[in-house]
């Protein structure tokens, strides 16, 4: 059996056993079993604080990627060190290796650029950080907090699957928008400062705005073009394989 053919039996094993648990015993099970193959990543969106507390809870010495585009809302930045002081986590926080200032100043605000210009903007600002980051650590198993109702493009997700080199693994990925929001409450966690200005997803202060009445969650990020910022799609790059 050729390596790929292993990883792949990995990942359907993976998706089996999450699928028989629940999200607390999902990501201890994954930790228990794999130990350093398995990180998980943030971004300190609106649902962040469920997956935090949940490894807090369970896996505390997991390490936890967080890529810092530079182009996060001030909200955010005060959010993120609220969420810090609450949980004991093992965050390591990864930059992009051109600055704001300099990316802007080469190729201008890439995000006005069309379909192109955004996708050099992920590669530069959220792929090559996070493929940084998993080599780094040295992980080949990723936890995400990716939850089927969130958009269409995510509907049909296994609890893990293969990309590229990587095992993706959802442990929250079968919750409901309600499910989410009593966990909040039951533990009384903090919530996105945004989230009271009706942002309903969180990313770049560019790229997300507010939903109005009759928005979708997909309609407020990248002006509708998409939803998905490049970091859970395979991309089909040799460059970065996460």
């Amino acid at each position: 059996m050729s390596a790929a053919e292993q990883k792949l039996t990995d990942a359907e094993i993976i998706a089996t056993e999450l699928g028989a648990k629940k999200a607390g015993e999902r990501i201890k099970w994954l930790y228990e079993t794999y130990g350093d193959r398995v990180m998980a990543s943030t971004s300190f969106g609106l649902q962040a604080a469920v997956m935090l507390h949940l490894i807090s809870e369970n896996a505390p010495k997991m390490p936890v990627a967080f890529v810092d585009t530079g182009y996060l809302f001030p909200e955010t930045y005060k959010y993120i060190e609220t969420l810090m002081e609450r949980f004991d986590i093992d965050l390591r926080v990864y930059n992009p290796k051109m600055t704001a200032a300099r990316q802007e100043a080469l190729y201008g605000k890439l995000w006005e650029q069309g379909e192109e210009g955004n996708q050099k903007y992920g590669i530069i600002n959220k792929v090559e950080p996070m493929d940084r980051a998993i080599k780094d650590i040295g992980a080949d198993i990723w936890l995400s907090g990716l939850r089927r109702a969130q958009s269409s493009t995510r509907q049909d997700r296994p609890f893990a699957e293969q990309q590229n080199k990587t095992i993706k693994a959802y442990p929250i990925l079968d919750w409901a928008d309600a499910q989410v929001n009593v966990y909040y409450h039951m533990h009384e966690l903090p919530k996105h400062p945004l989230e009271a200005e009706g942002y309903v997803t969180m990313g770049d202060w560019h790229s997300t705005v507010p939903a109005t009445e009759g928005m979708s969650a997909e309609e407020t990020r990248y002006g509708g073009q998409k939803y998905e910022c490049g970091l859970h799609l395979d991309n089909g790059s040799s460059d970065y394989q996460i």
